[in-house]
C-alpha cells in the first residue's frame, strides 16, 4: 500500500510540474488565465488532494474515537456542549435590529433570518472566547494555589 501510495504522489507530482509549465504568463489577461486548461486541471488535482485528505482524516478520527468508549464518552459532551452553546447564541440573537434596513439602503438583499445567522455566529465567537479566558484563567489559579 505504501508503495502504492508512493508511485500515486509522484505521479501528481510530475503532471502537477508539466501543468505548471503549461500555466499563462503573467502579463495575460485575468479572465484568460482562469479559463486555462492547466489551471482547470491543477485545481481538479487540488480538489482530488483535499477529497482525499478529508476522507483518510474522518476515516481515522472515527476508528479511534468508535475503539476508546471514554474518548467517545469526552467527544459526545464536546458536541452537546458546542450544540448548547449554538442554541444559547441562537436565542441571544436578534434578526429585528435596524440591520436588516440599513442593508437595504446599501443595496444588499438582507433578510431577518441571515442577521440572525450572523449574530448567531458572533455570538457563539465571544461566547467560546470567554469559555477559553475563563478556563485559562481557572487553571492558572489552580496552578497557583497548589503550590
Amino acid at each position: 500500500m505504501h508503495k502504492f501510495v508512493k508511485i500515486g504522489l509522484v505521479v501528481l507530482g510530475a503532471i502537477g510540474a508539466i501543468l505548471w509549465s503549461q500555466l499563462p504568463e503573467a502579463e495575460a489577461p485575468v479572465g484568460e488565465a482562469v479559463e486555462s486548461g492547466a489551471v482547470h486541471w491543477m485545481f481538479m488535482i487540488m480538489y482530488f488532494l483535499l477529497a482525499v485528505a478529508v476522507v483518510f482524516s474522518l476515516v481515522f478520527t472515527l476508528k479511534n474515537l468508535f475503539s476508546n468508549p471514554n474518548g467517545l464518552k469526552k467527544t459526545l459532551f464536546g458536541v452537546v456542549g458546542f450544540l448548547v452553546v449554538v442554541g444559547i447564541a441562537y436565542v441571544l440573537s436578534d434578526g429585528a435590529d435596524g440591520t436588516v434596513e440599513a442593508m437595504a439602503d446599501r443595496g444588499v438583499a438582507t433578510t431577518e433570518g441571515t442577521v440572525k445567522n450572523i449574530g448567531t455566529g458572533l455570538n457563539v465567537f465571544f461566547i467560546l472566547v470567554v469559555i477559553a479566558v475563563a478556563s485559562m484563567f481557572w487553571g492558572g489559579l489552580k496552578k497557583m494555589m497548589n503550590k
